[in-house]
């Protein structure tokens, strides 16, 4: 029949991937696509399954339902990989001797489902994991730049042992209750990073390996919410946002291994926060326990045209030397910033007393210890703030700014004396004390008019004598302008301005009216 042209279409469809296939027999046999990550371990292990005739079918299904990580396609294997895959083929196919020998059901390694469909879990496992709160960590505080020497100080001062000075920051060791009570009380600190793992590192796949490797699951789980952040120093990796993607699927692919699910991912107010710092060889992962930075105390709704940071101005106080005892003014008080902090330290008031912390979100935190902490820390406190403490400030909306900063930091309101006057034509409050101010300085002053400082210096000479007078400033021509000698000249960073705080010792006589 001439119509009849359907069966060879159909022939010719049917043999064509009968063609194609005896042609891929024929050549050359191609290399296995290179896998890297969890994807390649997932893959790896539903093949050892489907060839072993050991293997159990709800094991096969469970292995080829698990969905596939998102480190698919980053083109190189996991170091050890090949290593776990050897492991996990003889284990599954020798499964029932070696539950014989053992005693106990074998495990692949980093396959949460084998072990669940033999042992249906009856409650979430993240309940078996178990947290010592006398295991000792090393802890890095970062500081601003400049604080290094005050912040050793202060954390010596405080108990912590093996304390070292490093750069924009010290470090020390701790037990979670140490770490705890650095948060509560660390005027200095930016944070409080927990070292939880450190390698040598060489590609971004170290990354994920370290990631991978860590016992992420004794903090947090599927439950809650992560972020993690990455910098570097001499680093030879290419892109940072790849690294961090790297650390971010390591601890990801991890928790999802070991409970099933994963975090979800929170750039704003994350529970768990994680970071990743990179040297020139090697990574180290933090668990971040402050949350939100620590110079964020709770009391500044208000900062003001300049403010200072809290911490940098508890810096300043102790660089300046202050004696608690003695009065304290601040002719460009601003928000108060100075003042309240002065205030806190003089009182005895724990700069974290009113404020969460990240570590109450962990898996781990323990409610009973933290309370008591507190609760010490208040019976500590001054009833009252004995030190006089004086600011002023020629706007009048940045006086009421510092009254309702003073209320938020439950300071009553005769704890600081705030007044609104040019600082040209102040007063000293007393015969002696210390004077210690944040002035208006970069785009705020006409760098041409020195008027302001001829006219404030005048004041300082006459009103101020016996004080120590304490500055700082971006403006690094500030002591030519006072027509002063600086004593002092240390160097700090206001956020990423590079400051210096001015030290002056006012003494009677010693200087011309100019």
């Amino acid at each position: 029949m001439s119509e009849d042209n359907t069966p060879p279409r159909k022939k010719l469809v049917l043999k064509k991937p009968t063609v194609k296939t005896e042609q891929n027999t024929d050549a050359e046999p191609q290399k296995p696509r290179l896998r890297s990550g969890a994807r390649a371990r997932n893959i790896a292990l539903a093949n050892f399954a489907e060839s072993s005739t050991n293997a159990d079918d709800t094991i096969k299904k469970k292995i080829e339902s698990r969905p596939l990580p998102r480190t698919a396609g980053y083109g190189k294997h996991r170091p050890s990989l090949a290593d776990r895959l050897s492991r996990g083929a003889e284990t599954i196919g020798q499964f029932p001797d070696a539950q014989k020998n053992t005693g106990k059901p074998a495990v692949v390694k980093g396959d949460s489902s084998y072990e669940a469909s033999k042992h249906p879990r009856q409650e979430p496992r993240r309940q078996k994991t178990q947290f010592r709160h006398t295991e000792i960590f090393r802890v890095f505080a970062p500081c601003p730049q400049g604080l290094e020497d005050v912040l050793f100080e202060e954390i010596s001062a405080l108990g912590f042992e093996n304390v070292e000075k490093g750069r924009a920051g010290c470090a020390f060791s701790s037990d979670w209750m140490g770490i705890m009570r650095a948060n509560l009380y660390s005027r200095l600190a930016t944070r409080i990073l927990v070292q939880v793992s450190h390698a040598a590192i060489m590609t971004e796949d170290d990354i994920y390996e370290l990631a991978y490797d860590t016992p992420w699951e004794q903090w947090f789980g599927a439950e809650h919410t992560l972020r993690v952040d990455t910098s570097a120093i001499k680093s030879p990796m290419k892109s940072l946002m790849f690294c961090n993607l790297k650390a971010k699927d390591g601890i990801c692919d991890r928790l999802r291994d070991r409970e099933g699910e994963r975090p979800s991912i929170d750039t704003v107010r994350p529970d768990a926060k994680v970071h990743l710092f990179l040297s020139s060889d090697s990574a180290t992962l933090y668990l971040d326990t402050s949350g939100e930075s620590l110079f964020k105390r709770g009391w500044r709704l208000d900062k003001g045209e300049a403010p200072l940071r809290e911490n940098l101005a508890a810096g300043i106080l102790a660089l300046s030397g202050w004696d608690p005892s003695m009065p304290l003014y601040d002719p460009f008080c601003g928000s108060g910033t100075i003042l309240i902090e002065a205030a806190w330290i003089a009182q005895g008031v724990p700069p974290g007393i009113s404020r969460p912390f990240g570590f109450e979100r962990l898996r781990n935190f323990d409610y009973r210890r933290w309370k008591d902490l507190k609760d010490d820390a208040l019976s500590r406190m001054a009833p009252r703030l004995e030190t006089p403490l004086y600011g002023s400030d020629i706007n009048p909306h940045a006086i009421a700014a510092a009254k309702d900063n003073l209320h938020r930091a439950r300071l009553s309101d005769a704890s600081i004396f705030f007044d609104v006057k040019d600082a040209r034509f102040t007063q000293a409050p007393a015969e002696r004390g210390w004077l210690i101010t944040n002035p208006p300085y970069g785009e705020r002053m006409d760098p041409e008019d020195d008027t302001l400082w001829r006219e404030w210096s005048s004041c300082l000479k006459k009103e101020f004598a016996n004080w120590n007078v304490h500055i700082i400033s971006s403006d690094l021509d500030l002591p030519k302008k006072l027509r002063l000698k600086p004593k002092q000249r240390i160097p700090l960073f206001n956020g990423a301005l590079d400051c210096r705080l001015f030290a002056f010792e006012m003494v009677s006589d010693s200087y011309r009216n100019k």
